[in-house]
């Protein structure tokens, strides 16, 4: 278990947690000569077993007390189980106490005791008195209820019974799961000889373990755990709701700071708009102005930014103290957070603190944020169990979502919210991670099905669209591995048809009139006189004795039919000869990883011009993909080549 202290500067924190402990937890020089916590401090409390060896280990995390440091409070708190909330009996509560038990509210702390420190220089009756102001000050707050001990660090006395609540109350804490990926907030970084780089913080989720790989969110370095440390103890392995400390190698002391985090996470993506449930504080000096420049906390970090409201109606007059809303947080800059982290939101100039709320989606979207769609959205983000949230999501997104972003929002790996799914409750596609509820799949076919069904009225000339087009048509969005499978379930299950690259309705025909199909059966041979270099329109107008423009009109036709492929506006080859040409892209790309001209220039014989278009044709027609400029141009293969 991890005890947070809070409370008013001089109320004996420190003092109390040596009187607990045995350890002084102000280390810094200038922290003993002012006699004030400037620095967090930590602590450790072994627990005996049942044999009398430590069988768990508590630890302290004490706080500066002093309104400057309230931000150094607020790292120190992220994370902690349990609030050990310390008043002084000649003082009572302070504006500190008041202000840090709003930030344990903020921070969703529900354990905890009070400790009604100095007892030895009050009277029972200004004791009474005291304890009276406390239960009033906790009172439907988070700590409502919570046990006072009176006590007295330098006498010792109620030290004891104090300590024995919090052995119970450790002893009678579930673990926390240890489910998703690793995320440590780092709240310390230091070295020490021979070891290098220590970094020090609580675990927020997952699991760490001796030759892990871990990264420094949200776009680090890779460093590996070299050793560690959990509750002060040497350890295998640490895991959430713990204080760990790594030994890594592969980063600098320079290369990290509190606030930073550490993760398991393959990719974690950097936030920079979080869509968060606001609660502003029932004190805030004023309601909070769509607009508002504020300071986030955030994990240990404490970052710059900007404050949108959701709900419209707010625009104007803001959110009143004490309310709740939408909000977006648009910070300053990028930052590590997942769904259900917590932030606290203070004044601008770091003066009061305003509100928090839980982080409903890292990831939001800078435009249409108040659209009924997205407001849609975030209703389903905010349901609690996952499974029903994912099915949730799935129902109001008509285009599928982006697994590998949900995931890293989720801080879970895209398989272990596929499990969560019931069977036939959605189609993956793993290429481009994206996910589709099975209703939003069936929809988005009927609209390609209506979009179809109006271009072959509009173009009866024409067999059908090619898939790029087709997919910028009705879902731009929508990742193009995914829709073409998607457009593959369809064609499976007789809903559509292909022929060569044109997508269209089943019942559609492209059929040629007599003389236009003894004209195509005499022309088409001649593509594969020489495959890889078929003759121009003109040359094939000329043999036929036809009109230039007639047999370029006859030949797009055959291209949308299937029988031809139109490269370029007066250049067509053979279907067989396509795909040749593709296969020897396939082995370039197998054997380089990319494909450039030069070498597919070489591998088929064409001249560059030739190689050029042929490559462009693919780009095109989904095929391949274009990457770079000038001499860094390649292209790499991304689906298959549609070709009859």
């Amino acid at each position: 278990m991890l005890i947070g202290t809070a409370g008013h500067i001089d109320h004996g924190k420190t003092t109390l947690v040596h009187a607990l402990t045995g350890i002084d937890t102000d280390r810094l020089p200038e922290e003993k000569r002012r006699g004030i916590t400037i620095e967090l401090g930590y602590a450790y409390l072994p627990l005996p077993g049942s044999d009398g060896s430590p069988a768990q280990v508590v630890g302290f995390v004490d706080v500066p007390g002093h309104e400057k440091f309230v931000p150094t409070m607020l790292a120190g708190a992220s994370g902690i189980d349990f609030a050990l909330l310390i008043v002084a009996a000649d003082d009572g509560p302070m504006p500190q106490t008041r202000e840090h038990l709003q930030i344990l509210q903020l921070l969703g702390i529900r354990r905890g005791a009070v400790a009604l420190t100095k007892a030895d220089r009050a009277s029972p009756e200004r004791l009474a008195e005291v304890s009276g102001q406390i239960e009033a000050l906790l009172a439907g707050g988070c700590l409502a209820g919570a046990p006072v001990f009176p006590v007295s660090a330098l006498t010792g006395a109620g030290v004891d019974a104090l300590r024995s609540h919090l052995i119970d109350a450790a002893r009678s804490l579930p673990a926390r799961a240890a489910e998703g990926d690793f995320r440590l907030a780092v709240d310390r970084v230091f070295t020490l000889p021979g070891a290098g780089t220590i970094v020090a913080g609580t675990v927020h989720a997952g699991q760490v373990a001796v030759g892990d790989s871990v990264r420094l969110a949200p776009t680090g370095p890779l460093a590996r755990v070299r050793s560690l440390h959990v509750q002060n103890r040497k350890a295998d392995s640490g895991q959430a709701g713990q204080r760990c400390a790594l030994n890594l190698a592969g980063l600098a002391v320079d290369d990290i700071r509190r606030g930073d985090w550490l993760t398991s996470q393959p990719a974690p993506q950097p936030a920079q708009r979080l869509d968060i449930a606001l609660s502003l504080a029932s004190d805030a000096p004023r309601a909070l102005a769509h607009g508002a420049v504020v300071q986030i906390h955030h994990g240990t970090r404490q970052l710059g930014g900007r404050v949108a409201l959701l709900d419209a109606a707010l625009e104007k007059s803001g959110l009143a103290p004490g309310g709740h809303g939408l909000a977006q947080l648009v910070a300053d800059v990028p930052l590590h957070a997942c769904r259900g982290d917590l932030v606290v939101l203070r004044d601008a100039h770091g003066q009061n603190t305003l509100g928090g709320g839980r982080i409903l989606d890292p990831f939001s979207p800078p435009r249409h944020r108040r659209h009924p769609d997205r407001l849609a959205v975030l209703a389903a983000l905010a349901v609690a169990d996952p499974a029903e949230r994912l099915q949730a999501l799935l129902a109001c997104s008509p285009l599928g979502l982006d697994l590998a972003q949900l995931a890293a929002a989720e801080n879970r790996r895209p398989d272990a919210l596929l499990a969560l799914l019931p069977a036939g409750a959605g189609r993956f596609n793993d290429k481009a991670c994206w996910l589709i509820g099975s209703a939003a799949l069936d929809a988005l076919g009927q609209r390609v099905e209506v979009r179809l069904a109006r271009h072959h009225a509009e173009h009866p000339d024409e067999l059908g669209l090619e898939r790029d087009r087709l997919r910028r048509m009705i879902a731009p969005l929508l990742p193009a591995p995914a829709f073409a499978e998607w457009l593959e379930h369809w064609l499976a299950a007789g809903r559509l048809a292909r022929s060569g690259a044109a997508w269209h309705l089943p019942g559609h025909r492209l059929e040629l009139d007599p003389r236009d199909r003894r004209r195509a059966d005499t022309l088409l041979p001649w593509l594969l006189d020489k495959p890889f270099d078929p003759p121009w329109v003109r040359d094939i107008a000329l043999r036929l004795g036809e009109p230039e423009a007639a047999t370029r009109e006859l030949l797009k036709r055959l291209a949308a039919s299937g029988e031809a492929c139109q490269v370029v506006r007066d250049l067509f080859y053979a279907p067989a000869a396509v795909r040749q040409l593709g296969a020897i892209a396939a082995e370039l790309m197998e054997a380089d990883g990319c494909i450039r001209a030069a070498a597919f220039r070489d591998q088929t014989g064409l001249g560059r011009k030739r190689a050029i278009q042929v490559l462009e044709y693919f780009d095109r027609v989904g095929y391949t993909r274009k990457l770079g400029r000038g001499h860094d141009e390649q292209h790499r293969i991304r689906g298959d080549l549609a070709v009859n």
